[in-house]
Protein backbone atom coordinates (compact mmCIF):
# COMPACT_ATOMS: atom_id res chain seq x y z
CA UNK A 1 0.00 0.00 0.00
CA UNK A 2 1.15 3.55 -0.75
CA UNK A 3 0.07 6.37 1.53
CA UNK A 4 -0.41 9.86 0.21
CA UNK A 5 -1.74 13.06 1.75
CA UNK A 6 -4.86 14.74 0.38
CA UNK A 7 -5.40 18.48 0.76
CA UNK A 8 -8.89 18.49 -0.72
CA UNK A 9 -11.28 15.74 0.40
CA UNK A 10 -13.98 16.66 -2.11
CA UNK A 11 -11.60 16.51 -5.06
CA UNK A 12 -10.62 13.04 -3.86
CA UNK A 13 -14.19 11.83 -4.11
CA UNK A 14 -15.14 12.30 -0.44
CA UNK A 15 -18.69 13.43 0.36
CA UNK A 16 -20.09 15.11 3.47
CA UNK A 17 -23.11 12.96 4.40
CA UNK A 18 -25.48 12.88 7.34
CA UNK A 19 -25.23 9.69 9.36
CA UNK A 20 -28.96 9.02 9.01
CA UNK A 21 -28.60 9.07 5.20
CA UNK A 22 -26.06 6.23 5.39
CA UNK A 23 -28.46 3.91 7.21
CA UNK A 24 -30.99 1.44 5.93
CA UNK A 25 -32.84 1.43 9.25
CA UNK A 26 -32.61 2.37 12.94
CA UNK A 27 -34.48 0.42 15.61
CA UNK A 28 -34.45 -0.20 19.35
CA UNK A 29 -33.47 -3.39 21.11
CA UNK A 30 -35.60 -5.25 23.65
CA UNK A 31 -35.07 -6.94 26.98
CA UNK A 32 -37.73 -9.62 26.94
CA UNK A 33 -38.60 -11.76 29.95
CA UNK A 34 -36.76 -14.13 32.23
CA UNK A 35 -36.83 -17.83 31.28
CA UNK A 36 -38.89 -20.19 33.42
CA UNK A 37 -39.27 -23.92 33.66
CA UNK A 38 -42.01 -23.69 31.06
CA UNK A 39 -40.64 -20.89 28.88
CA UNK A 40 -37.13 -21.72 27.69
CA UNK A 41 -34.79 -18.93 26.48
CA UNK A 42 -35.19 -18.27 22.77
CA UNK A 43 -32.92 -15.26 22.25
CA UNK A 44 -29.48 -14.00 23.29
CA UNK A 45 -29.48 -10.37 24.39
CA UNK A 46 -26.32 -8.23 24.24
CA UNK A 47 -26.00 -5.62 27.00
CA UNK A 48 -23.72 -2.72 27.86
CA UNK A 49 -21.29 -5.15 29.53
CA UNK A 50 -20.92 -6.98 26.20
CA UNK A 51 -19.29 -4.08 24.33
CA UNK A 52 -16.12 -2.09 24.89
CA UNK A 53 -14.89 1.35 23.86
CA UNK A 54 -12.77 -0.20 21.08
CA UNK A 55 -15.88 -1.10 19.09
CA UNK A 56 -15.84 -4.82 19.89
CA UNK A 57 -18.54 -7.20 21.13
CA UNK A 58 -17.90 -9.90 23.73
CA UNK A 59 -20.23 -12.77 22.87
CA UNK A 60 -19.19 -15.02 25.76
CA UNK A 61 -21.90 -13.96 28.24
CA UNK A 62 -25.11 -12.75 26.59
CA UNK A 63 -28.31 -12.69 28.62
CA UNK A 64 -30.60 -15.61 27.78
CA UNK A 65 -34.13 -14.22 27.57
CA UNK A 66 -37.61 -14.98 26.24
CA UNK A 67 -39.16 -12.86 23.49
CA UNK A 68 -42.17 -13.23 21.23
CA UNK A 69 -41.28 -14.69 17.82
CA UNK A 70 -42.52 -11.61 15.94
CA UNK A 71 -40.33 -9.39 18.13
CA UNK A 72 -37.29 -11.54 17.45
CA UNK A 73 -37.99 -11.28 13.72
CA UNK A 74 -38.19 -7.47 13.97
CA UNK A 75 -35.13 -7.00 16.17
CA UNK A 76 -32.81 -9.83 15.13
CA UNK A 77 -29.25 -8.60 14.55
CA UNK A 78 -27.56 -9.13 11.19
CA UNK A 79 -23.79 -9.26 10.72
CA UNK A 80 -22.71 -5.70 9.95
CA UNK A 81 -25.24 -4.06 12.27
CA UNK A 82 -23.87 -1.39 14.61
CA UNK A 83 -24.88 -1.37 18.27
CA UNK A 84 -25.23 2.19 19.55
CA UNK A 85 -25.42 2.71 23.31
CA UNK A 86 -28.39 5.05 23.75
CA UNK A 87 -28.64 5.04 27.56
CA UNK A 88 -25.99 4.52 30.21
CA UNK A 89 -22.71 6.35 30.56
CA UNK A 90 -21.68 7.65 33.96
CA UNK A 91 -19.67 10.36 35.74
CA UNK A 92 -17.05 11.51 33.25
CA UNK A 93 -18.02 8.76 30.80
CA UNK A 94 -20.33 9.71 27.93
CA UNK A 95 -23.04 7.51 26.50
CA UNK A 96 -22.72 6.66 22.81
CA UNK A 97 -20.32 3.73 22.53
CA UNK A 98 -20.57 1.87 19.23
CA UNK A 99 -19.69 -1.74 18.43
CA UNK A 100 -19.90 -3.83 15.27
CA UNK A 101 -21.98 -7.01 15.39
CA UNK A 102 -20.16 -9.59 13.29
CA UNK A 103 -21.27 -12.95 14.69
CA UNK A 104 -23.49 -15.47 12.97
CA UNK A 105 -26.33 -16.72 15.17
CA UNK A 106 -25.54 -20.44 14.96
CA UNK A 107 -28.49 -21.19 17.24
CA UNK A 108 -30.46 -18.63 19.21
CA UNK A 109 -30.71 -15.25 17.51
CA UNK A 110 -28.88 -12.23 18.88
CA UNK A 111 -30.67 -9.01 19.71
CA UNK A 112 -29.53 -6.09 21.86
CA UNK A 113 -31.11 -4.68 24.98
CA UNK A 114 -33.48 -1.73 25.00
CA UNK A 115 -30.59 0.48 26.14
CA UNK A 116 -29.25 0.25 22.57
CA UNK A 117 -30.28 1.38 19.13
CA UNK A 118 -29.34 -0.72 16.12
CA UNK A 119 -27.92 1.15 13.13
CA UNK A 120 -28.17 -0.95 9.97
CA UNK A 121 -25.85 0.54 7.30
CA UNK A 122 -26.79 0.86 3.65
CA UNK A 123 -23.95 -1.21 2.23
CA UNK A 124 -24.25 0.50 -1.17
CA UNK A 125 -23.09 3.70 0.52
CA UNK A 126 -20.89 2.67 3.41
CA UNK A 127 -18.91 -0.37 4.50
CA UNK A 128 -20.20 -1.43 7.96
CA UNK A 129 -16.69 -1.82 9.41
CA UNK A 130 -15.68 1.56 8.05
CA UNK A 131 -18.71 3.20 9.65
CA UNK A 132 -17.94 1.42 12.92
CA UNK A 133 -14.39 2.83 12.91
CA UNK A 134 -15.75 6.27 12.11
CA UNK A 135 -18.30 6.24 14.94
CA UNK A 136 -15.84 4.80 17.47
CA UNK A 137 -13.50 7.68 16.60
CA UNK A 138 -16.43 10.10 16.99
CA UNK A 139 -17.15 8.66 20.44
CA UNK A 140 -13.58 9.45 21.50
CA UNK A 141 -13.82 13.03 20.26
CA UNK A 142 -15.03 15.99 22.36
CA UNK A 143 -18.05 16.36 20.08
CA UNK A 144 -19.70 13.32 21.71
CA UNK A 145 -20.55 15.53 24.70
CA UNK A 146 -22.93 17.52 22.47
CA UNK A 147 -25.23 14.52 22.34
CA UNK A 148 -25.59 13.86 26.08
CA UNK A 149 -28.87 14.38 27.89
CA UNK A 150 -29.00 13.86 31.65
CA UNK A 151 -32.18 12.44 33.16
CA UNK A 152 -32.86 11.13 36.65
CA UNK A 153 -29.94 8.83 37.39
CA UNK A 154 -29.31 8.06 33.71
CA UNK A 155 -27.60 9.65 30.72
CA UNK A 156 -29.41 9.35 27.38
CA UNK A 157 -28.12 9.99 23.89
CA UNK A 158 -29.83 12.75 21.90
CA UNK A 159 -30.47 10.25 19.14
CA UNK A 160 -32.07 12.65 16.65
CA UNK A 161 -29.14 15.06 16.88
CA UNK A 162 -26.63 12.19 16.79
CA UNK A 163 -28.11 10.81 13.57
CA UNK A 164 -27.97 14.25 11.95
CA UNK A 165 -24.22 14.61 12.43
CA UNK A 166 -22.31 15.01 9.16
CA UNK A 167 -19.50 12.63 8.28
CA UNK A 168 -16.88 12.72 5.53
CA UNK A 169 -17.26 9.50 3.51
CA UNK A 170 -14.83 8.38 0.78
CA UNK A 171 -15.83 6.12 -2.12
CA UNK A 172 -16.66 2.55 -1.04
CA UNK A 173 -13.49 1.17 -2.67
CA UNK A 174 -11.44 3.53 -0.48
CA UNK A 175 -13.43 2.47 2.57
CA UNK A 176 -12.60 -1.17 1.85
CA UNK A 177 -8.87 -0.45 1.66
CA UNK A 178 -8.98 1.49 4.93
CA UNK A 179 -10.83 -1.38 6.60
CA UNK A 180 -8.15 -3.82 5.35
CA UNK A 181 -5.37 -1.72 6.85
CA UNK A 182 -7.13 -1.40 10.20
CA UNK A 183 -7.97 -5.12 10.18
CA UNK A 184 -4.23 -5.84 10.05
CA UNK A 185 -3.76 -3.71 13.17
CA UNK A 186 -6.67 -5.48 14.83
CA UNK A 187 -5.09 -8.83 14.09
CA UNK A 188 -1.83 -7.66 15.66
CA UNK A 189 -3.77 -6.42 18.71
CA UNK A 190 -5.48 -9.79 19.07
CA UNK A 191 -2.11 -11.53 18.95
CA UNK A 192 -0.75 -9.38 21.78
CA UNK A 193 -3.98 -9.78 23.77
CA UNK A 194 -3.69 -13.56 23.41
CA UNK A 195 -0.12 -13.37 24.70
CA UNK A 196 -1.24 -11.29 27.69
CA UNK A 197 -3.99 -13.81 28.41
CA UNK A 198 -1.41 -16.60 28.30
CA UNK A 199 0.76 -14.89 30.90
CA UNK A 200 -2.28 -14.15 33.06
CA UNK A 201 -3.15 -17.84 32.91
CA UNK A 202 0.42 -18.72 33.89
CA UNK A 203 0.20 -16.35 36.84
CA UNK A 204 -3.10 -17.89 37.94
CA UNK A 205 -1.49 -21.32 37.68
CA UNK A 206 1.37 -20.24 39.93
CA UNK A 207 -1.06 -18.88 42.49
CA UNK A 208 -2.99 -22.15 42.38
CA UNK A 209 0.24 -23.94 43.24
CA UNK A 210 0.31 -21.93 46.46
CA UNK A 211 -3.31 -22.77 47.21
CA UNK A 212 -2.45 -26.49 47.15
CA UNK A 213 0.23 -26.18 49.85
CA UNK A 214 -0.31 -27.22 53.44
CA UNK A 215 -0.97 -24.14 55.56
CA UNK A 216 -0.49 -23.00 59.12
CA UNK A 217 -1.99 -19.92 60.72
CA UNK A 218 -0.72 -16.48 59.80
CA UNK A 219 -0.23 -15.70 63.49
CA UNK A 220 2.63 -18.23 63.60
CA UNK A 221 4.79 -16.05 61.34
CA UNK A 222 3.93 -12.74 63.03
CA UNK A 223 6.50 -11.04 65.21
CA UNK A 224 4.08 -8.30 66.28
CA UNK A 225 0.47 -7.39 65.63
CA UNK A 226 -1.96 -7.09 64.12
CA UNK A 227 -2.22 -3.60 65.62
CA UNK A 228 -4.95 -1.08 64.79
CA UNK A 229 -3.85 2.33 63.52
CA UNK A 230 -4.45 5.80 64.88
CA UNK A 231 -7.69 7.78 64.68
CA UNK A 232 -7.45 11.52 64.11
CA UNK A 233 -10.36 13.94 63.53
CA UNK A 234 -10.64 15.83 60.26
CA UNK A 235 -9.37 19.00 61.96
CA UNK A 236 -5.95 17.33 62.44
CA UNK A 237 -5.39 17.00 58.68
CA UNK A 238 -3.69 19.69 56.64
CA UNK A 239 -0.79 20.60 54.38
CA UNK A 240 1.76 20.08 57.15
CA UNK A 241 2.41 17.12 59.39
CA UNK A 242 3.21 13.44 59.06
CA UNK A 243 2.08 11.36 56.05
CA UNK A 244 -0.66 8.88 56.94
CA UNK A 245 -1.64 5.73 55.04
CA UNK A 246 -5.42 5.52 54.67
CA UNK A 247 -7.67 2.89 53.11
CA UNK A 248 -7.64 4.72 49.77
CA UNK A 249 -3.84 5.00 49.73
CA UNK A 250 -3.27 1.55 48.25
CA UNK A 251 -4.80 -1.25 46.24
CA UNK A 252 -4.15 -4.95 46.65
CA UNK A 253 -0.52 -5.88 46.12
CA UNK A 254 2.41 -3.62 45.31
CA UNK A 255 1.87 0.02 46.32
CA UNK A 256 3.87 3.24 46.50
CA UNK A 257 3.50 4.76 49.99
CA UNK A 258 6.02 7.55 49.40
CA UNK A 259 3.73 10.05 47.67
CA UNK A 260 0.15 11.19 47.40
CA UNK A 261 -0.57 10.68 51.11
CA UNK A 262 -2.57 13.07 53.27
CA UNK A 263 -0.78 14.66 56.22
CA UNK A 264 -1.88 14.79 59.83
CA UNK A 265 -0.70 16.51 63.00
CA UNK A 266 0.74 13.98 65.50
CA UNK A 267 3.25 14.04 68.35
CA UNK A 268 6.46 12.07 68.74
CA UNK A 269 4.87 9.39 70.89
CA UNK A 270 2.18 8.76 68.28
CA UNK A 271 4.79 8.48 65.56
CA UNK A 272 6.71 5.96 67.66
CA UNK A 273 3.56 3.90 68.31
CA UNK A 274 1.98 4.06 64.86
CA UNK A 275 5.01 4.56 62.62
CA UNK A 276 5.53 2.15 59.73
CA UNK A 277 8.79 0.37 58.91
CA UNK A 278 9.93 -1.13 55.63
CA UNK A 279 8.76 -4.75 55.64
CA UNK A 280 5.54 -4.09 57.57
CA UNK A 281 2.25 -5.41 56.20
CA UNK A 282 -0.85 -3.22 56.41
CA UNK A 283 -4.26 -4.87 56.12
CA UNK A 284 -7.53 -3.05 55.56
CA UNK A 285 -9.86 -4.01 58.41
CA UNK A 286 -12.93 -1.85 57.57
CA UNK A 287 -14.25 -1.27 54.07
CA UNK A 288 -16.80 -2.49 51.54
CA UNK A 289 -17.14 -6.27 51.69
CA UNK A 290 -15.10 -6.92 48.53
CA UNK A 291 -12.27 -4.67 49.75
CA UNK A 292 -11.99 -5.66 53.40
CA UNK A 293 -8.72 -7.53 53.91
CA UNK A 294 -6.88 -5.83 51.04
CA UNK A 295 -3.24 -5.50 51.98
CA UNK A 296 0.18 -4.32 50.89
CA UNK A 297 3.75 -4.45 52.12
CA UNK A 298 5.74 -1.34 52.96
CA UNK A 299 8.52 -1.44 50.37
CA UNK A 300 9.97 2.07 50.73
CA UNK A 301 9.69 5.11 53.01
CA UNK A 302 11.29 8.52 52.61
CA UNK A 303 10.07 10.04 55.89
CA UNK A 304 8.25 8.91 59.06
CA UNK A 305 4.80 7.64 58.02
CA UNK A 306 1.89 6.38 60.14
CA UNK A 307 -1.29 4.39 59.42
CA UNK A 308 -4.92 5.10 60.22
CA UNK A 309 -7.42 3.25 62.38
CA UNK A 310 -9.22 1.49 59.53
CA UNK A 311 -6.28 -0.81 59.01
CA UNK A 312 -3.97 -3.09 60.96
CA UNK A 313 -0.19 -3.37 60.90
CA UNK A 314 1.67 -6.68 61.05
CA UNK A 315 5.40 -7.19 61.58
CA UNK A 316 6.77 -10.47 60.28
CA UNK A 317 9.34 -12.91 61.60
CA UNK A 318 11.67 -12.39 58.66
CA UNK A 319 13.15 -15.85 59.17
CA UNK A 320 9.69 -17.33 58.55
CA UNK A 321 7.99 -14.99 56.05
CA UNK A 322 9.27 -12.63 53.37
CA UNK A 323 7.15 -9.43 53.31
CA UNK A 324 6.77 -9.35 49.52
CA UNK A 325 5.78 -13.02 49.44
CA UNK A 326 3.32 -12.28 52.23
CA UNK A 327 1.85 -9.43 50.16
CA UNK A 328 1.41 -11.79 47.20
CA UNK A 329 -0.16 -14.49 49.37
CA UNK A 330 -2.60 -12.08 50.98
CA UNK A 331 -4.06 -11.23 47.54
CA UNK A 332 -4.71 -14.93 46.79
CA UNK A 333 -8.17 -16.42 46.43
CA UNK A 334 -7.57 -18.54 49.54
CA UNK A 335 -7.13 -15.46 51.71
CA UNK A 336 -9.99 -13.58 50.07
CA UNK A 337 -12.33 -16.48 50.84
CA UNK A 338 -11.11 -16.54 54.45
CA UNK A 339 -11.78 -12.85 55.03
CA UNK A 340 -15.14 -12.96 53.23
CA UNK A 341 -16.20 -15.80 55.52
CA UNK A 342 -15.02 -13.93 58.65
CA UNK A 343 -16.19 -10.42 57.74
CA UNK A 344 -18.84 -8.85 59.96
CA UNK A 345 -21.27 -6.84 57.88
CA UNK A 346 -22.73 -3.50 58.90
CA UNK A 347 -24.47 -0.73 56.98
CA UNK A 348 -22.54 -0.26 53.69
CA UNK A 349 -19.33 -1.78 55.10
CA UNK A 350 -17.74 -4.87 56.62
CA UNK A 351 -14.93 -5.46 59.10
CA UNK A 352 -12.44 -8.06 60.26
CA UNK A 353 -10.52 -8.18 63.55
CA UNK A 354 -7.13 -9.27 64.82
CA UNK A 355 -8.22 -12.87 65.38
CA UNK A 356 -9.43 -13.09 61.78
CA UNK A 357 -5.98 -12.01 60.62
CA UNK A 358 -4.02 -14.27 63.00
CA UNK A 359 -6.13 -17.28 62.00
CA UNK A 360 -5.74 -16.61 58.28
CA UNK A 361 -4.02 -19.53 56.48
CA UNK A 362 -0.37 -19.12 55.47
CA UNK A 363 1.67 -21.64 53.40
CA UNK A 364 4.20 -23.90 55.10
CA UNK A 365 7.05 -22.80 52.85
CA UNK A 366 10.49 -21.69 54.02
CA UNK A 367 11.89 -18.29 53.04
CA UNK A 368 14.19 -19.67 50.29
CA UNK A 369 11.15 -21.37 48.78
CA UNK A 370 9.16 -18.15 49.04
CA UNK A 371 11.91 -16.19 47.28
CA UNK A 372 12.17 -18.83 44.55
CA UNK A 373 8.41 -18.57 44.01
CA UNK A 374 8.67 -14.76 43.75
CA UNK A 375 11.36 -15.13 41.07
CA UNK A 376 9.04 -17.30 38.98
CA UNK A 377 6.15 -14.90 39.53
CA UNK A 378 8.29 -11.85 38.68
CA UNK A 379 9.39 -13.49 35.42
CA UNK A 380 5.76 -14.02 34.36
CA UNK A 381 4.70 -10.55 35.54
CA UNK A 382 7.61 -8.95 33.69
CA UNK A 383 6.63 -10.59 30.42
CA UNK A 384 2.97 -9.73 30.96
CA UNK A 385 3.78 -6.07 31.65
CA UNK A 386 6.02 -5.92 28.56
CA UNK A 387 3.19 -7.26 26.42
CA UNK A 388 0.76 -4.82 28.03
CA UNK A 389 3.08 -1.92 27.17
CA UNK A 390 3.36 -3.24 23.61
CA UNK A 391 -0.43 -3.36 23.33
CA UNK A 392 -0.75 0.23 24.57
CA UNK A 393 1.85 1.36 22.04
CA UNK A 394 0.10 -0.52 19.23
CA UNK A 395 -3.28 0.99 20.13
CA UNK A 396 -1.82 4.48 20.25
CA UNK A 397 -0.29 3.98 16.81
CA UNK A 398 -3.56 2.59 15.48
CA UNK A 399 -5.59 5.50 16.85
CA UNK A 400 -3.26 7.99 15.22
CA UNK A 401 -3.55 6.17 11.91
CA UNK A 402 -7.33 5.87 12.29
CA UNK A 403 -7.61 9.62 12.79
CA UNK A 404 -5.50 10.27 9.69
CA UNK A 405 -7.32 7.76 7.50
CA UNK A 406 -10.83 8.69 8.57
CA UNK A 407 -10.31 12.43 8.12
CA UNK A 408 -8.64 12.16 4.74
CA UNK A 409 -5.33 13.54 5.99
CA UNK A 410 -3.84 10.27 4.79
CA UNK A 411 -5.42 8.18 2.07
CA UNK A 412 -4.50 4.84 0.56
CA UNK A 413 -3.85 4.22 -3.09
CA UNK A 414 -4.82 0.95 -4.70
CA UNK A 415 -1.30 0.55 -6.00
CA UNK A 416 1.07 -1.81 -4.24
CA UNK A 417 4.31 -0.21 -3.18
Amino acid sequence: MVFWRSSDMQSSGWDLVRLEDLLESVFAGAWGESPTGVRKPNVRVLRATNIDSEGRVDYSRPALRVLEAREISRRRLHPGDLLLEASGGGPGTPVGRVALHDAQSGGLSYICSNFFRVLRPNVDLVHPEYLAHLLVAAYRSPSIWCYQQQTTGLVNLKLGDYLKQSLWIPPVREQVRIVEILAAFAEAEQGVEASIAKFEALRSGLMEELAELECRQFGEVLKQGPQNGIYKPATSYGLQGTPIVRIDSFSRGKSDLTRGLLRVSVNGGEIARYGLDVGDIVINRVNALDLVGKSTSVRKLIEPTIFESNMMRCKMHRSLADPVFTEVWLESSTVKRHFLARAKSAISQASINGDDVRECPFPRMDVPGQLAFLERLDAVDGQRLAETAELAKLRQLKRGLVDDLLTGRVEVSAQAA
